[in-house]
């Protein structure tokens, strides 16, 4: 007697509409990152950050348990994500008038979403009942607070929604994840976090009343920088995390540590880089800023150093040349306001290009990293 096959979970047409709300999301976010890339700017925009991407992984988790290629869970996927667009819409502004909006989309999200997993079954301490119930709230009441109670409430809210998947951990030992599916969703994430590096560096050169062959130079190495970023996760990384998961005795180690947390800094990483590089396309020949600097070498450093994380979190090995570029970046850090933008971004290019085919060599040649 043959046993049936069982068929592998795709992601469905209704999560990559959803994703579309997204685009948008990372791109305001990005834009206020840009506007203030102080400690204090990127402290804030981190904070808005972090309950957009969870709305976006709470649904992508959902989506894993369930079958939401159906009428009901259609609708409701696509009331999240008119939650999700009011936010982003609302991002410009959340530390202003557009406070409360931010909020109450954020809680409306939520409470969409308790009731998608909840429906017809007890609640659980899970990290939907924690957002219902607690996060939720505390974004809703601090959209109503004056500036600087506002950015700490909703800092408390963010650090409980980030802690939410540790608290529920026991919960979740029973709950059945499909290895393909949330993989490939958050593999998704990440390219709409790389296609917003290139929204950002396509806009300066777009809207500029003269098209410089500095620019265009700054929105080639700009490109190439994505594409180096784009093969460091997608040619070896990614199917990495899909054995991690298809051979993961607990799921859940994965999912919480590499997926929901690792990607957290993954696109923090490049959404960072995408307000840098934006900002030597605009202005390419000027000496860099320091705190362009800090936005495109921290951030890739930030990317580079997350897969230390992940690679250890999966295999209990270390990722010695991604964690060695990282140290390098900071190392150089200091000295790259003394160069020229555009050069400093090319170098920062051609050392994760270096980078990719360092590792390709030692794969190919040593048969491991």
């Amino acid at each position: 007697m043959s046993v049936p096959e069982v068929q592998e979970k795709r992601v469905t047409w209704a999560e990559l509409f959803f994703d579309l709300v997204f685009v948008f999301a990372v791109t305001e976010v990005s834009s206020l990152l840009h506007a203030d890339h102080t400690w204090a700017g990127l402290g804030r925009a981190l904070v808005i950050f972090v309950p957009i991407y969870w709305a976006w992984v709470g649904t992508s988790i959902h989506a894993n348990t369930a079958d939401v290629d159906t009428p009901f869970e259609r609708i409701g996927i696509f009331a999240t994500g008119l939650c999700a667009l009011f936010m982003a819409l609302a991002v410009p502004q959340a530390y202003g008038e557009r406070g409360m909006l931010f909020g109450a989309s954020y809680y409306a999200a939520r409470l969409i979403l308790a009731f998608l997993v909840f429906r017809g079954q007890p609640l659980t301490l899970r990290a939907f009942s924690i957002a219902a119930f607690v996060s939720g709230p505390l974004l809703l009441i601090g959209g109503f607070l004056d500036m600087p109670a506002r950015v700490a409430v909703w800092a408390v809210a963010a650090l409980i929604d980030v802690s939410a998947p540790r608290l529920a951990r026991g919960s979740l030992q029973n709950v059945r994840f499909d290895p393909n599916h949330l993989p490939e969703r958050f593999g998704l994430f990440l390219i709409i976090a790389l296609g917003e590096s290139i929204v950002a560096t396509g806009m300066p050169a777009a809207t500029a009343p003269h098209l410089t062959a500095g620019m265009v130079a700054a929105v080639t190495a700009a490109f190439v920088l994505a594409c180096g970023l784009w093969w460091v996760y997608y040619h070896y990384a990614a199917s990495a995390i899909l054995h991690a998961m298809r051979t993961a005795t607990m799921p859940t180690e994965i999912i919480r540590p590499v997926l929901s947390y690792g990607h957290l800094a993954f696109i923090a990483g490049i959404v960072t880089m995408a307000s840098g590089m934006a900002e030597v396309v605009a202005h390419p020949s000027v000496q860099l800023p320091l705190p362009t600097a800090g936005l495109l070498y921290g951030g890739c450093a930030l990317y580079l150093a997350t897969f230390g994380y992940t690679r250890w979190r999966m295999f209990r090995a270390w990722a010695k040349t991604r964690l060695g570029a990282a140290a390098v970046l900071l190392v150089l850090l200091p000295v790259t306001p003394l160069l020229p933008a555009l050069a400093a971004l090319s170098l920062l290019a051609a050392l994760i290009v270096a980078l990719n085919v360092l590792e390709y060599l030692i794969v190919t040649r040593w048969g491991g990293l």
